[in-house]
């Protein structure tokens, strides 16, 4: 008897804990409904998981990093909405939440692509925070001192993404196959009197951990919002558009090092068309 009331109390107790945890992690569930019903698949869902690839079945591979730029209209469902919805945030939003949570290890972007270098607390601290003073006044007017202010950063100055990817053969399946390794934030700089004085990588984050992150997090679909996609669909799927920046090279240098204008475009195209066409050197028909 004592054991049988023992289990129901115990029964109780995980659910209600289990349903706690899962309020905390959905925010919206505390709050009045905004549609037709609680939506509870896109929290759950998991990422799809890579397919096994043993080193001996890679034939060939060749490593790119693309520029994803968010102004074009391709892309725009990753730059929208600025300001975050209740169950719809921006790309990079998504990203910075999740580092800042410690969710996802950020890695120093001004160093190298390769995840050597995490970033500290305090050098995340000093990417995605601005202190500044202003003055006060009183109600004359006068300054009577000054004080800190703290400003987040805006996600809505990041225009451009960079990816790090590898395509390669898989003789197992013949098939010729990609992975993201890596995606980058650009942020725009403008100095105290609004100009424009740059583009500034803010970190790298290492693809394969993001995902769990990114299959949680929705993508706005323009044709029918019940079937709205996750960010880690958006990229599996390469539903983006983007132009190569670099190829691996023995000079390690980018296509601008050696190509401006037209030149540089073509030159991305080049390496684009390479990467197409290579499987299809592979077989007869």
């Amino acid at each position: 008897m004592f054991r049988s009331a023992f289990r129901f109390l115990l029964v109780v107790f995980v659910f209600s804990i289990g349903g706690k945890l899962l309020a905390q992690e959905n925010n919206f569930l505390d709050t009045p409904r905004d549609g037709l019903f609680t939506k509870m698949e896109t929290p759950e869902r998991e990422p799809v998981p890579y397919v096994p690839l043993r080193e001996a079945d890679v034939t060939w591979k060749k490593r790119v990093w693309r520029m994803i730029d968010l102004r074009q209209k391709q892309n725009q469902p990753l730059y929208f909405p600025v300001k975050p919805k209740k169950h719809w945030k921006n790309l990079v939003s998504v990203l910075i939440d999740a580092v800042k949570s410690e969710q996802l290890t950020a890695y120093d972007a001004k160093l190298d692509d390769q995840f050597l270098v995490p970033l500290t607390p305090d050098k995340l601290d000093e990417i995605l925070v601005k202190y500044d003073t202003v003055d006060e006044y009183n109600d004359d007017g006068e300054v009577i001192g000054q004080k800190a202010t703290r400003t987040e950063l805006d996600p809505s100055l990041v225009k451009k993404i960079q990816i790090k990817e590898v395509w390669y053969f898989d003789k197992q399946r013949s098939v010729m196959d990609v992975r993201i390794l890596g995606i980058c934030p650009k942020i725009e700089r403008y100095d105290d009197y609004g100009t424009f004085v740059g583009e500034e990588p803010l970190f790298w984050i290492y693809f394969p951990d993001a995902r769990k992150i990114l299959a949680k997090a929705e993508v706005f679909n323009p044709f029918n919002t019940s079937a709205n996609l996750t960010y880690d669909d958006y990229f599996m799927k390469r539903l983006f558009d983007s132009y190569i920046y670099k190829e691996d090279n023995v000079y390690d240098r980018k296509i601008s090092d050696y190509a401006v204008g037209m030149d540089a475009l073509l030159e991305s195209e080049r390496v684009k068309n390479e990467l197409l066409e290579f499987e299809q050197y592979l077989w007869e028909y």
